[in-house]
């Protein structure tokens, strides 16, 4: 009996101790793995088999983990690598503003050293840190960014994922003062040409006549009585041909003469109602079915004289291109496709625009009617971005031309 009590006693201090080992040993590991430390290793010799059987399973799991380590340090520096390699700026943000990982071109175009939170953008305009956080997902808009060195016209796109630690916006940056510049000079090319073209039908016929009567009036062989006749139809031509320029010269004018818009808070629903009453003889004459699309009242905050203008020019344009005689269809509607914009869209039923016309309906001067000035999309389009929206030419499902006027709404 003594012996078996004896033994009892062993086994359990035995089990105790090992108890113990172990205890401690999963301590040490747990505490280890927390705290990154992946340099230890449990002897697997010179114990128990039940011993060395436990330590390398622990063993084992260290292994596992500070492979899983490696990798994720791995796919981390490969991430890092990327994000350093690409030409757009990459910022990433948390809900509180902090940044989480910001890219070499971000900061280059930022003109920081360091970004850590958005409250650093104040020292490049005040009106950054407020702009960065209210960005969600979807944002697509376009800023000025003043360094020391130059100003930068940037594209800033927005997307957004949900993690563990909350949720994360990843900010874009790309710089687009290149392709502006080449749209500015297509449209400067296009403009010039276009000018070009009616300075020149213009300077043209009179350079001819000058011509003309210069010989006549040298030469002695022409009767007087023939002479008078053909100074007269000579003048009466450059008279004519001078008013036309000046016309032009007067259609260039008005579109350099559009003022800054003087912005108050006004009653779309009553000026679209001004503006169909203003047509409505017209649209009666040509039999056309003028209708109103608005849902509920609207008020815009804007210049009205300046978006009643440009709302004249679209639905002018809409009854000249449903055509004399033929009956048709307009339809003015108000749409909000976000809860940030408004649309006014005026869609017609006449002939779509040709293919080869399209890229040039919103150059200055450039029309195919043969009475037409060809300023009245490009001012109507110049007044939208005067409003900081945008005037955009689409075709609906059922085959109408469709112009909208976007607004951009808080």
């Amino acid at each position: 009996m003594v012996f078996g009590v004896l033994l009892t006693v062993f086994c359990v201090l035995r089990m105790r101790r090992c108890y113990k080992s172990y205890s401690q040993n999963f301590n040490f590991l747990l505490n280890a793995l927390e705290n990154g430390d992946y340099t230890f290793r449990f002897s697997e010799s010179r114990l128990s088999m039940r011993e060395r059987e436990m330590n390398a399973m622990m063993n084992r799991i260290r292994d596992i983990l500070a492979n899983a380590r490696k990798e994720t340090i791995e796919n981390e520096n490969f991430l890092s690598l990327i994000l350093e390699s690409v030409s757009t700026g990459i910022i990433i943000l948390d809900g509180r503003g902090i940044v989480q990982r910001v890219n070499r071109t971000a900061l280059d175009m930022l003109g920081l050293s360091v970004f850590t939170h958005t409250n650093q953008l104040q020292a490049i305009n005040e009106t950054f840190p407020e702009l960065f956080s209210r960005l969600k997902n979807g944002d697509n808009l376009q800023i000025a960014l003043t360094t020391e060195r130059e100003e930068l016209q940037i594209s800033l796109q927005v997307s957004q994922i949900r993690l563990k630690r909350g949720l994360m916006r990843i900010i874009s940056l790309s710089s687009i003062g290149n392709e502006l510049e080449m749209k500015e000079m297509e449209s400067w090319i296009r403009l010039i040409r276009v000018m070009t073209h009616e300075i020149m039908n213009s300077i043209a016929p009179v350079t001819s006549l000058s011509e003309t009567m210069l010989f006549m009036h040298r030469d002695a062989a022409v009767s007087p009585e023939s002479l008078k006749q053909n100074t007269l139809e000579a003048f009466e031509t450059i008279s004519s041909t001078a008013s036309g320029l000046l016309s032009f010269v007067e259609s260039y004018r008005k579109f350099t003469a559009v003022p800054k818009p003087k912005i108050q808070d006004f009653s779309l629903n009553v000026l679209i109602d001004k503006i169909v009453k203003l047509h409505e003889t017209t649209v009666r004459q040509k039999n056309i079915e003028l209708t109103v699309s608005i849902s509920k009242p609207v008020t815009l905050s804007a210049d009205e004289n300046l978006i009643s203008q440009a709302l004249i020019n679209l639905v002018k344009n809409a009854v000249e291109a449903v055509g004399e005689d033929r009956g048709g269809e307009i339809t003015i509607s108000v749409v909000s496709p976000a809860t940030d914009r408004l649309c006014i869209d005026v869609a017609n039923s006449g002939e779509p625009i040709p293919a080869d016309i399209l890229p040039h309906i919103f150059v200055p001067f450039f029309t195919t009617k043969p009475s037409g000035s060809g300023i009245g999309l490009s001012v109507s389009r110049y007044i939208m971005r005067l409003h900081g929206g945008k005037l955009q030419h689409s075709v609906s499902r059922n085959g109408m031309t469709v112009f909208s006027m976007i607004f951009h709404v808080l």
